[in-house]
């Protein structure tokens, strides 16, 4: 873990979000997806206003991460590209360009479930919320459901061995 990184104590998320999102991380990984599921809510009433689960490979898009594609969503639901007032939670931690988009979008704050200690771009690698650049810094949240989500992407990634 990188000391810089301002995570902050972790509040109870309501059940139906953590639910909603590993229900998408399983979809994903069902679709032989990297399983990571995304939901973006409202901070304050923690109302659900968007999800999507890693399309990549079903949208032949490498940019079409969870986060992405809920943040897209979200935007378009509420008719704006500013999200303050909203959150989000995600499976995995954000990689790189999708904490760049938390931060672009202006989320209030982001919450994930397992590190990713290869490609996160919050607590290891680029530590995007760390550098002086960033204009936007959402308030950091971590491990919800961490053991789980963290095994899902273990089971993703030896199926795949197994296949080679």
């Amino acid at each position: 873990m990188n000391s810089a990184t301002p995570f902050f104590a972790q509040p109870p998320l309501p059940e139906n979000i953590l639910k909603e999102a590993l229900s998408l991380a399983h979809q994903a990984f069902e679709a032989d997806e990297i399983p990571v599921g995304a939901v973006v809510f409202n901070s304050k009433t923690f109302e659900i206003i968007a999800m999507a689960h890693n399309k990549t490979i079903a949208l032949c898009d490498p940019l079409a991460h969870a986060e992405i594609l809920a943040i897209r969503e979200a935007c378009k639901i509420i008719g704006e590209p500013n999200l303050t007032g909203y959150s989000i939670f995600s499976t995995l931690e954000p990689c790189v360009m999708c904490a760049g988009a938390c931060a672009w979008s202006k989320l209030d704050a982001v919450y994930f479930g397992a590190s990713d200690p290869k490609s996160g771009g919050i607590d290891v690698g680029a530590c995007v919320f760390t550098h002086k650049q960033t204009h936007h810094k959402p308030k950091i949240y971590r491990g919800y459901c961490a053991e789980e989500c963290g095994s899902l992407m273990t089971q993703f990634f030896k199926n795949k061995r197994k296949k080679k």
